[in-house]
């Protein structure tokens, strides 16, 4: 990977964060938190994954979808990009994962004692 796409992605992730805490008006999008950015090669995708303290997927899912022309369009103005990439949102499921993991060595731990 090219370390101006390693770049673009970084700032995209920064610059996302931003805006969705900052400048959007859906409270749901307050809430969420971008986990990470990639960007084809080509320019043609930009893959935002993201995940949430609380709530349900769906509400989150479906403001980013209902934002998507808005989000893409303010990102577009902070980015130095030739064409703005198509956006796709994806859950991130390591942090639930994650967690899930702990509870069960946790469970695990207080059997033992």
């Amino acid at each position: 990977m090219s370390h101006s796409l390693e770049r673009n992605e970084s700032q995209a992730l920064r610059e996302l964060s931003l805006i969705l805490l900052n400048d959007a008006k859906n409270d749901d999008l307050k809430k969420i938190i971008i986990t990470e950015v990639r960007i084809k090669n080509d320019l043609s995708v930009m893959s935002i994954y993201y995940t949430f303290y609380s709530g349900k997927k769906e509400t989150y899912e479906k403001a980013l979808n209902e934002s998507k022309g808005f989000l893409r369009s303010a990102l577009a103005k902070k980015l130095k990009l030739r064409k703005m990439p198509e956006l796709v949102f994806i859950h991130d499921e390591s942090l639930e994962y994650g967690n899930h993991i702990y509870d069960v060595l946790d469970k695990i731990k207080k059997e033992e004692n």
